[in-house]
């Protein structure tokens, strides 16, 4: 008997780091299926925006500072997790140390939902 599996392995090592508006991700299973896992290296620049149909999840991995979330500032170190629906604007504001995040978008990343005011 075969043994067929659907599942997908990743090694985020051999994933190549694209710019984003937070500053530079790298994206496993964006390929347009219930969910898509990034880690995000933000950037002092982060630009504020929001997606139209994207749910977030972000859980910080490294680094303090701060979360603005539609204006407002939620302060955030390693451990803290963020549910960011759809139409919240955002972006992460990098304090004295570099911020790592992972993200997990449902449903998986499309470029065509990053909107700025």
């Amino acid at each position: 008997m075969a043994h067929t599996t659907l599942a997908e392995i990743v090694d985020f090592a051999d994933i190549p780091g694209v710019p984003c508006p937070c500053g530079s991700a790298q994206r496993a299973f964006a390929d347009g299926g219930q969910c898509s896992l990034h880690t995000v290296t933000i950037s002092a620049d982060a630009e504020t925006h929001y997606h139209k149909t994207h749910t977030e999840v972000y859980y910080f991995l490294e680094g303090r500072g701060q979360m603005e979330l539609d204006g407002e500032l939620q302060p955030v170190h390693p451990g803290i997790s963020i549910f960011i629906p759809p139409g919240v604007r955002h972006r992460a504001v990098v304090g004295n140390e570099a911020m790592k995040i992972l993200n997990i978008v449902m449903p998986a990343f499309d470029p065509e939902d990053e909107h700025f005011d």
